[in-house]
């Protein structure tokens, strides 16, 4: 019984796999700010630009185009 106890408190198999769990949690958080922020900042920069396309008009195949409203 005294060797149980010593081989389960030397054992780190446990620990290793704690530390992959949270190592790969930090990496899916990460990777979850990431695609938030290009996503937030993709929009914006998508919106501005049909901003000012859409304040321009443009002559489209000889005629004067402007975009509904």
């Amino acid at each position: 019984m005294l060797n149980f106890i010593k081989n389960f408190r030397n054992d780190e198999d446990g620990a290793v796999t704690v530390d992959w769990v949270v190592l790969t949690a930090a990496v899916v958080a990460m990777a979850i700010g990431a695609y938030t922020t290009i996503s937030d900042n993709s929009d914006a920069m998508i919106s501005a630009a049909g901003t000012a396309i859409q304040g321009e008009g443009t002559t489209l195949f000889g005629t004067d185009y402007t975009a509904p409203d």
